[in-house]
């Protein structure tokens, strides 16, 4: 009874907000536009589209929050209005009330605020669709950072969830595309990456591990996280300052180069994804800021690490292989990429694929990103897939998000970028040290301690390898016997059946013998 309450409770929003007039409004057929005025009749929808769009997603609740912080980076599919709206969903979601957050902190830690903090904001510097911040100050003078998870959320995600597995359910049972497009797979994906977010301890871990893989880089500060006050529903960081990436006229003000900006932000990315397989998966402006201090200046600041996505080694590799068989425009390859890793059915003609992949991506090279979209590439890529049964791999949803993120952010910061010619010699140095000689030689160091202690030993085992005979394995020769006893028990009975046969026809031939 709880789903179906849910249930009405999102047509109830739908229908307050006129969601369902701004999804079909987009539509030409007469017959629609007929259907948006009966639908609209005794409603009044005073308010701005994009504010309409914006106040339901938030009151739908974090998934749908969620929905609109990824579509507020893609200013090149969304009318300036809705843009402009949603980007709000991203640190601006109306906190809960500060008494509330006061009483969680202190139930956390099991004793009075201001036992543990020589100050604590009351009003959250930032509100979020899972949680919100206050800044605060520790005993002995260290400013922080207080994360504070929104009560109530695991009901009302698992309901929203229950709803997109039996949708998800209902599109594989009926949709052509249904199977080929996993969506009870990708829902299950989601399901462990929101529940992965409601666990603070998870995102303060996660800080931790991507702070010491880019450390070395020294492009990206993370937040350092004081341990001690760290709990599932609460935690407590290292207070970061700096100027959110969206306000891009008051970083070029404070002189950071905006073009650089925009390439440290792809090698980062390539850096997170290909050489650690451990990236920032919600890489939003919100979650974005630059430092302007003198001893860090132009650095970008990470914050929000609930969502991170990780990649095996085949999946590094068939992704680099896939992205420079694409710089190079060697479509050929990417179609036998797709072949080997099972993407598509064995069967696929290999030229045909080619073809269809060159169709779509050779267009769009040899352009800046601002005359780049995305958008088309994905959907003409969608139709192409569509016609070659690709399948949609699930366990790369993510990377798909994040790619859509980190274009937005370059959208934003430099028009002009080339993403291709940013992102090939990177790969190209990636794919030498994994691959060419230089990675042989990591690989070999890497097993060095093994090898040192195995050496000793060789002779050894060598002797005692070429001493030893091979053991009988007794359900081989268990096995071996009793297909032999089942042959000769097949062998006795063909025997008696030919003696039977062979007396037979003896008989016969003396009856017919004595009866001539």
């Amino acid at each position: 009874m709880r789903h179906v309450g849910r249930l009405v409770f999102i047509c109830v929003t739908v229908l307050r907000y006129g969601l369902d007039e701004l999804a079909l409004s987009s539509f030409r057929q007469g017959w629609v536009r007929a259907l948006v005025r009966v639908l609209t009749i005794g409603r009044r929808l005073d308010e701005p589209r994009g504010v309409r769009l914006r106040k339901g997603l938030e009151r739908l609740g974090p998934i749908f929050v969620k929905f609109g912080q990824v579509l507020s980076t893609r200013r090149d599919l969304l009318p300036p209005d809705y843009a402009e709206e949603l980007a709000k969903l991203q640190d601006r979601v109306p906190p809960f009330p500060a008494a509330q957050s006061r009483a969680l902190v202190e139930k956390a830690f099991g004793r009075p605020i201001d036992e543990i903090f020589a100050s604590f904001d009351a009003e959250p510097v930032a509100s979020a669709s899972i949680a919100q911040v206050h800044f605060a100050t520790l005993k002995d003078g260290r400013e922080v950072a207080v994360k504070v998870l929104r009560p109530g959320m695991l009901e009302v995600i698992d309901d929203d969830l229950t709803l997109m597995r039996t949708l998800a359910a209902w599109v594989e049972r009926l949709s052509v595309d249904g199977k080929r497009l996993k969506p009870r797979e990708v829902v299950a994906e989601f399901d462990n990456y929101l529940h992965d977010e409601l666990d603070l301890v998870r995102e303060a871990s996660n800080a931790a591990q991507l702070r010491r893989n880019m450390e070395d880089l020294r492009l990206v500060m993370v937040p350092e996280m004081i341990w001690d006050l760290c709990t599932q529903g609460v935690i407590v960081m290292e207070r970061m300052k700096g100027v959110p990436i969206s306000q891009i006229d008051r970083l070029r003000d404070a002189g950071v180069d905006i073009r650089k900006l925009a390439r440290d932000g792809v090698t980062i990315f390539f850096t997170q994804v290909f050489r650690d397989g451990f990236f920032h998966a919600d890489m939003h402006p919100g979650n974005i800021q630059v430092s302007i201090a003198p001893e860090t200046f132009g650095r970008y600041i990470a914050l929000d690490f609930g969502i991170v996505g990780t990649l095996t080694e085949f999946d590094k590799e068939y992704l680099a292989q896939n992205f420079i068989a694409f710089f190079r425009r060697d479509y050929k390859r990417v179609a036998e990429l797709h072949v080997e890793s099972g993407w598509v059915p064995r069967e696929t003609r290999v030229d045909a694929l080619e073809g269809a992949i060159r169709a779509v991506c050779e267009p769009h090279f040899d352009r800046p990103l601002k005359d780049i979209s995305l958008g088309q590439v994905l959907l003409r890529l969608f139709q192409t897939s569509r016609r070659f049964n690709v399948e949609i791999q699930p366990q790369l949803v993510l990377l798909q998000k994040t790619l859509l993120n980190v274009e937005g952010l370059g959208r934003e910061l430099d028009p002009d970028l080339d993403l291709w010619n940013t992102a090939k010699p990177f790969l190209e140095r990636w794919m030498n040290e994994q691959i060419g000689w230089r990675g042989l030689a990591e690989r070999l160091k890497n097993e060095a301690p093994r090898y040192v202690q195995l050496l000793p030993e060789l002779p050894r085992l060598i002797h005692q390898a070429l001493q030893r005979e091979p053991a009988p394995d007794a359900r081989a020769l268990e096995l071996l016997v009793e297909e032999q006893r089942r042959l000769n028990r097949t062998l006795s009975r063909l025997l008696w059946l030919a003696g039977a046969v062979v007396a037979a026809c003896a008989g016969l031939a003396l009856f017919l013998l004595r009866t001539g």
